[in-house]
């Protein structure tokens, strides 16, 4: 496990850089200190460094806010950054760390703190300081990996979150190990249709929208979304029929009303104007 010493309000940098380190990232707290430390607070935020995170290629995933997310993950071989509070509730000391191991004879937190490579904290002790800092945690993991204690929804929007930074076959990989962990939630084969529809690769991305009709029949989103990759296929007849349905299965002054609306009145205009492709 790397280990970056701490200097004075540096805490941020050097946590993170343990962090994304021990994820195959080479970086150095010198190298993020720029990225992640805000001047006027001498410290950084936690949007910086998730924010840092996804430019270094990884997908950090927050921790639900228990003790029991925290030593699954480091159970897993998974180190953990945590916010403390090492004042008390009306007088903070912020303080990043990284939790690394747990000794269960001493009933101690292992920790990458401040200038201690192998810090051992109370249990007690280091639960209150975490419970002071609202239990804040997140894991740094690469594409492709899925946090031991990582739930459908929660990775999905960390994945979302991350996209736009990923290389394609990064962000390719992530949605892959979800579908490959939960191939029969709804969000999931949502998400992973339309990573696949945005990667003009519309085969795929219908079959996983019939996978997910198929489960859910009313899921107009995913209807609309299906409708377009039958279109972009030039399968206009099927599209038209899946546009209509979505269609009516939306009020009109619902908010997917108007791009289902559209999405009809583009595909009966391709229609039109282009030979239907034979489709099965």
């Amino acid at each position: 496990m790397p280990f970056f010493p701490q200097t004075e309000y540096q805490c941020g940098p050097a946590a993170l850089a343990t962090l994304l380190a021990s994820a195959g990232a080479p970086v150095t707290a010198d190298e993020l200190g720029p990225e992640v430390y805000v001047e006027g607070l001498r410290g950084s935020l936690q949007a910086e460094l998730l924010g840092a995170t996804r430019r270094h290629g990884l997908i950090p995933y927050v921790l639900a806010p228990r003790s029991e997310a925290l030593l699954a993950e480091i159970g897993a071989g998974r180190p953990v950054l945590v916010l403390q509070n090492l004042g008390l509730p009306r007088v903070p000391v912020w303080h990043y760390a990284v939790v690394v191991g747990y000794d269960a004879e001493r009933d101690a937190i292992v920790l990458r703190s401040g200038t201690e490579q192998r810090r051992l904290e109370r249990s007690r002790r280091f639960l209150r300081s975490w419970q002071r800092g609202a239990e804040w945690a997140f894991v740094a993991v690469e594409p492709g990996a899925l946090p031991a204690t990582a739930t459908p929804d929660a990775y999905v929007r960390a994945v979302a979150d991350a996209e736009r930074l990923l290389p394609a076959r990064g962000a390719d990989a992530a949605f892959a190990a979800a579908l490959d962990r939960w191939p029969d939630d709804e969000l999931v084969l949502f998400s992973a249709a339309n990573r696949r529809l945005g990667g003009h690769d519309a085969a795929e991305a219908i079959a996983l929208y019939r996978r997910l009709l198929a489960r859910d029949p009313g899921h107009a989103a995913a209807r609309n979304n299906l409708a377009n990759a039958l279109a972009d296929e030039g399968c206009y007849a099927q599209a038209l029929l899946e546009a209509r349905a979505a269609r009516s299965a939306v009020a009109a002054g619902d908010a997917l009303y108007a791009a289902i609306d559209d999405t009809v009145a583009t595909i009966e205009r391709a229609a039109t104007a282009v030979p239907a492709a034979a489709c099965p």
